[in-house]
């Protein structure tokens, strides 16, 4: 009886991870409006996961033209991927797009926990950002963060 419930299970871990590495279709995310936690103008859909909860997630966020998350950090690690467009980042206290790397379509960029990063686009694009939850943004000047209402 032991063996045979082993089996059941195996089985049944099988199939569940067949389905849970399968990829969400485009047409099928829910996109919305970013959190407040994030300037306004960018557009959020849930991949995968709650980044709301501890947890691994999975987002993807609609960057506009001219759009930028000043200099922050997160108290986890979390990987961004550009999936179209380009984006420049860095590593600092302070935006400063002199000193932007780039990112293209297919390329990605880890940021450490607590480490100080920027983002931006001057066009429109597409990233994914991945991590362990809860995703918080702490800015490193609070007049950026616009949950003060400026």
């Amino acid at each position: 009886m032991t063996k045979r419930l082993f089996f059941i299970s195996v089985a049944l871990l099988a199939a569940a991870g067949s389905t849970a590495g399968a990829k969400t279709k485009p047409a099928d995310l829910k996109w919305g409006a970013a959190p407040p936690s994030l300037p306004s103008g960018a557009q959020m859909a849930v991949v995968s996961g709650d980044p709301g909860k501890a947890g691994m997630f999975t987002v993807e966020i609609k960057f506009p033209a001219g759009y930028a998350v000043p200099a922050h950090s997160h108290p986890t690690k979390e990987t961004l991927t550009v999936l179209s467009g380009k984006v420049g980042y860095g590593m600092s206290n302070k935006l400063d797009k002199a000193k932007a790397k780039w990112l293209t379509a297919g390329h990605k960029a880890v940021m450490n926990a607590k480490m100080n990063h920027w983002v931006f686009a001057d066009a429109p694009a597409d990233v994914q950002v991945s991590g362990m939850g809860p995703f918080v943004i702490n800015y490193v000047n609070p007049k950026d963060d616009p949950r003060n209402g400026k």
